[in-house]
């Protein structure tokens, strides 16, 4: 159900006010001075997708202003897209200016100052969600901002009528499909930016090149807790779940899974190493990440063609024979792994 935030029936004399401590609490601490004369009206809705907010507003003409000191108070910054349903707009920021027109998209940077001035009465829709899950870099960002997006045209014209169909929606969506919903707006907006920094696609792989290695660091440094998870690794990286996958789609293999064959191939080394004290098959799998044996010795089959047992008395063997390997034993190498490969998948929370 919506938050209303109306001035209907607020004293004449309160309602700027009023307006202003709704929009500061709906959206993010501003500050409003109306451009005319006599009782202001202003009427805002608010609605929830997950960590996406969605709200139309309606008012009669003002200026709204974010200052530097109106953000030193703020809290977690925020990525805003407005959707200029009527009337229009003068927005500014990052030293731009974009005069907006019915139809159009502007984007923001809630950490940065910004204003919006309506010289007539207005209606529009702002989606704002946390900066951090956007997943694009900040300079690209920047680029975006202070400027009018048509929605005639380009990729504009996908996303006003999807965000028009959602916002629209609200009331009959799960808690579930809400999560969704969000998560795919925040793949929407990172998609607008991309085409508005780089439409001819070059040096876009930089930056993403970049997030991959961290990721891959990450996971390789993190082998060994059992929570290392798509949702972990994503939080960690502030970006969401959704768009790691993305960073993995060009790799042949999803995070999950490379998740458990680096997981595999750490366990097959240690199981081949020589020593007095070998470890238990049970000791190795848990070091590296994997909490149930049945699933261990599952995944380790599938990729190795030998059970943990197997494996390590082969390679016993093969010591005791002269015949081991210049280098440790790894998926690939020594022993080909059976047919399927790494097919057995990572479990969402644990290995």
């Amino acid at each position: 159900m919506s938050l209303v935030l109306t001035t209907a029936s607020v004293p004449d004399r309160d309602k700027v006010a009023y307006w202003n401590d709704a929009v500061s609490r709906t959206l993010v601490p501003m500050t409003v001075s109306p451009r005319e004369d006599g009782p202001f009206d202003g009427r805002i809705a608010t609605d929830r997708f997950g960590y996406l907010q969605v709200s139309t507003m309606e008012a009669d003409a003002n200026r709204v202003s974010r200052t530097p000191a109106l953000i030193a108070r703020s809290g977690e910054a925020l990525m805003g897209v407005g959707v200029q349903l009527s009337g229009t707009a003068t927005f500014i920021q990052d030293g731009r200016r974009a005069e907006v027109d019915e139809g159009d998209l502007v984007v923001y940077d809630t950490s940065r100052p910004y204003s919006f001035d309506y010289p007539r009465r207005f209606a529009t829709r702002v989606f704002q969600l946390p900066r951090r899950m956007l997943g694009v870099p900040d300079d690209d960002l920047r680029q975006v901002t202070g400027s009018a997006i048509g929605t005639g045209a380009g990729f504009g014209a996908v996303l006003g009528p999807f965000l028009a169909a959602l916002a629209s929606a609200a009331d009959g969506c799960s808690p579930a499909v809400t999560d969704r919903l969000a998560g795919n707006v925040v793949d929407l907006f990172a998609t607008l930016i991309t085409e508005r920094t780089r439409p001819d696609g070059t040096n876009g792989d930089t930056a993403r090149s970049h997030l991959l290695l961290r990721v891959r660091d990450h996971i390789n440094r993190n082998l060994g807790d059992p929570e290392l998870s798509p949702e972990s690794i994503a939080r960690a990286h502030l970006i969401s779940v959704r768009y790691l996958h993305r960073l993995f789609e060009g790799e042949g293999i999803t995070v999950g899974r490379f998740v458990q064959q680096r997981r595999l191939e750490e366990c097959g080394r240690e199981l081949a190493r020589r020593g007095r004290s070998a470890p238990t098959v049970s000791a190795v799998a848990q070091r590296w990440g994997f909490v149930s044996p049945a699933h261990f010795s599952r995944a380790f089959r599938a990729a190795f063609g030998l059970s943990p047992r197997e494996w390590r008395d082969l390679r016993t063997a093969q010591e005791c024979a002269g015949r081991t390997p210049a280098h440790d034993p790894v998926p690939g190498s020594a022993l080909s792994p059976a047919p399927g490969g790494w097919e057995a998948d990572l479990p969402p929370r644990n290995g």
